[in-house]
């Protein structure tokens, strides 16, 4: 299956939230929930104007992962992009019917040629322990464990560990 990543935007909001709902307990599995509210409708699309405005202020750069035929299967993210410090997060989720295909591995090495665009040097991600596909994404594409952590979810109140990585590119 091919991938491309396509920058976020606001006709996005309805299949994105779709895409959210149908795969919630999925993501529950590996990551911190969200919390109820984040899946209600109103709130959804609040975010989402949101984070688009983020976006608008070069604070992040979200990207929907989709197929040939345009079906979002993921969405990655670069967040918290510091260009003095040329730093910034990766985040990324895959829909459950697009897992064991690659595409994780494929849409990380997209964004990676990206980041220098948006003058970023170095990349940090971090995944929780359970999340072995992650992990191995992670090591793949040249990201190093640097750090374990623990935290309580703020939308759940899990206690939740997690792996800290870093990539200089």
């Amino acid at each position: 299956m091919n991938v491309y990543i396509d920058k976020l935007n606001e006709e996005d909001a309805k299949e994105l939230y779709i895409f959210e709902c149908k795969n919630r307990a999925f993501f529950e599995q590996t990551i911190a929930g969200r919390g109820d509210d984040y899946y209600n409708v109103d709130t959804f699309e609040i975010r989402h104007r949101d984070l688009l405005k983020e976006q608008e202020d070069a604070a992040c750069s979200c990207y929907l992962i989709k197929e040939d035929a345009g079906t979002i299967v993921g969405r990655i993210n670069l967040v918290d992009i510091n260009p003095i410090l040329g730093t910034a997060h990766v985040g990324y989720r895959i829909g459950e019917a697009f897992t064991k295909k690659g595409i994780a591995n494929e849409a990380l090495q997209l964004l990676i040629k990206l980041a220098p665009e948006m003058k970023v040097n170095q990349l940090h991600a971090k995944t929780t322990n359970v999340n072995i596909a992650s992990q191995k994404v992670l090591a793949k594409n040249g990201f190093e464990r640097i750090s374990v952590s623990e935290e309580m979810s703020e939308d759940t109140s899990q206690k939740i560990t997690l792996y800290h990585y870093r990539k200089n590119l």
